[in-house]
């Protein structure tokens, strides 16, 4: 089971701050929260993360720096967030190795939509082919955090994708909804069963009945199961 990403956010607007760390948690990211430049920089070179969200204007070192002096050292992916809308603030963040460039205010679905696809060019030209969970024509690929049938992406919610990805592993093998529920929520979840019902629904809404091809099959009194 591939971990979720941490997401830094070096944002010195609380408020804003604030948003993009419910939003990203509620996705299933990991984040940490940083307003200060100079101890943003330390953390990213002292901390591990998968991903920097980061501010141009910051109190200690602004983000041009801060971008250009972790490019010194380091190749982790690098989102400005600026309400700078000037075509050569772009350019020179760009220049200074930021893989993406956004301009406030924008929609929380256009941020996760650049986070996805900075993660997937990445993991491109890191592991150009990298480990690949197949059953027919459905095909994942975990370091790139894509999933495609017949040749078409197919966009999952994190917990979507953690249990699509459970299933993958364990195909033509039947999983109990308690080892659903162990597995892809954890020990400590207090919820109903059903809920692994409800996110099986959401999973055949987009991988089987758009495709009309049928990859997850119930198991009448035990659970669910891929099959080739």
């Amino acid at each position: 089971m591939a971990e979720p990403l941490r997401i830094f956010i070096v944002e010195d607007e609380r408020r804003i701050a604030r948003f993009l760390q419910i939003e990203l948690e509620h996705e299933g990211y990991k984040t940490a929260v940083e307003s200060n430049g100079t101890r943003a920089f330390e953390r990213i070179i002292q901390e591990k993360y998968d991903l920097v969200l980061l501010d141009l204007m910051l109190p200690g070192m602004d983000g041009m720096t801060i971008c250009r002096k972790v490019r010194e050292v380091s190749q982790i992916p690098i989102i400005m967030l600026t309400a700078k809308d000037d075509v050569e603030d772009k350019v020179n963040g760009l220049d200074n190795g930021a893989d993406d460039y956004l301009t406030k205010p924008f929609a929380i679905q256009e941020l996760l939509a650049r986070i996805r696809n900075v993660m997937r060019r990445r993991a491109e030209t890191d592991t150009p082919e990298g480990e690949k969970l197949q059953v027919r024509d459905l095909v994942m690929y975990p370091s790139r955090y894509e999933v495609q049938v017949k040749g078409q992406e197919v966009q999952l919610t994190k917990k979507e994708y953690s249990l699509l990805e459970y299933l993958l592993r364990n195909k033509r093998t039947v999983l109990t909804r308690d080892q659903i529920l162990q597995e892809v929520w954890g020990y400590d979840y207090a919820g109903d069963t059903n809920v692994v019902d409800v996110y099986i629904r959401y999973l055949r809404a987009k991988i089987d009945d758009p495709f009309q091809e049928k990859f997850i099959y119930t198991v009448r009194g035990v659970g669910y199961a891929i099959k080739d």
